[in-house]
């Protein structure tokens, strides 16, 4: 599959957001190249009826199913075809290995490092509930010793649901005013003459301001309310106040809901008992750069800092979550530093 499944209309509207010199290889190359990747990962997963354990477990000890190690196999492959991607890691193998052809082959000063989740939901996927790849692109040949803000230039959503769709935020530091596109992928028709091709679904994806009509929870770790009262009360002052649920255990499905419906709040808190599951390069600072584009805020849940203020020392750095509608990010904030949690 070569990287022209996006069609002429998106691939000129990266390029006419992307206002920044020499970034014609993010338009034209990167982005394209890891929405070919989405596009073969939703191929395999509708051939994919048996669910189960590879035999195997990747570096950081993690059971590895049969989908994972098939995304990460086609997400690289879409890569590879980018001659500025120097480096390319992965939760399936943490390691930023060289990306053949590597980037010393081109002529053009872009550099890139993507790290990328290749299959975020294991623990839903079997019931064929939707779940997501997640990728960040970053300037440079490596992500560590970076501050996420300064240093990552885009963040990719990948979907896999009814439909195929994804979210693409960009924001190159110094130049580009944060932009959040909404893609939807239309599949091959032999009727309607179409190869398969992604369109622009939606051109500025915002979170609103205010209080909307209908507001929105996802209180993922939810265990950790056994040990924190301060979430445990957070979560049903929700309840009493006619939030509506929306959590499906999915990172991905999840934060998409509330772009979507242009509100939320997702919150992963961590206690002694409930570790920070997780990562920050794969998983944390590509959905903060999403969540920041779409004029939301994405915080840590134990030091309540920007998730992106933060420099990467390791692939392994961990963390908890709170993200979503910068109204009610600052609210859960409020309510869970209250001095008399446990």
């Amino acid at each position: 599959m070569s990287p022209s499944l996006a069609t002429a209309a998106v691939t000129k509207h990266l390029q006419s957001v992307i206002t920044a010199k020499g970034r014609d290889a993010l338009s034209t190359s990167v982005l394209p190249a890891l929405l070919d990747g989405i596009v073969a990962v939703a191929v395999a997963l509708r051939a994919a009826h048996h669910v189960a354990l590879a035999g195997g477990t990747n570096a950081f000890g993690d059971d590895q199913l049969n989908v994972d190690v098939t995304a990460e196999h086609l997400i690289r492959e879409a890569l590879a075809r980018c001659p500025t991607v120097a480096t390319a890691s992965s939760e399936e193998d943490p390691v930023e290995r060289t990306v053949s052809p590597p980037a010393t082959s081109s002529s053009s000063s872009e550099v890139y490092t993507v790290a990328f989740d290749p299959l975020d939901g294991s623990s839903i996927i079997a019931p064929n509930w939707t779940v997501g790849t997640i990728a960040g692109i970053w300037d440079g040949a490596t992500a560590l010793g970076s501050r996420p803000a300064d240093a990552q230039v885009a963040s990719v959503l990948g979907v896999y649901g009814p439909r195929t769709t994804a979210i693409v935020a960009l924001r190159v530091p110094g130049h580009q005013q944060p932009v959040c596109l909404d893609l939807g992928y239309t599949e091959p028709s032999s009727a309607n003459n179409n190869n398969g091709s992604w369109d622009i679904v939606h051109e500025n994806v915002r979170l609103s301001s205010g209080t909307p009509k209908t507001r929105y929870f996802a209180p993922a770790n939810a265990r950790a309310a056994a040990d924190d009262n301060n979430y445990r009360d957070l979560i049903l002052h929700y309840i009493t106040n006619k939030y509506t649920l929306r959590y499906s255990g999915g990172l991905v499905p999840d934060l998409v809901h509330m772009l979507v419906k242009a509100h939320g709040i997702y919150l992963s808190p961590v206690t002694a008992a409930s570790k920070a599951k997780l990562r920050r390069l794969y998983e944390l600072c590509p959905v903060a750069l999403v969540l920041e584009c779409a004029g939301g805020k994405a915080v840590d849940a134990a030091t309540f800092a920007s998730v992106l203020d933060t420099p990467l020392a390791d692939t392994d750095e961990r963390g908890g979550l709170i993200c979503g509608t910068a109204e009610e990010v600052d609210k859960a904030v409020a309510w869970l530093g209250k001095t008399e949690a446990n």
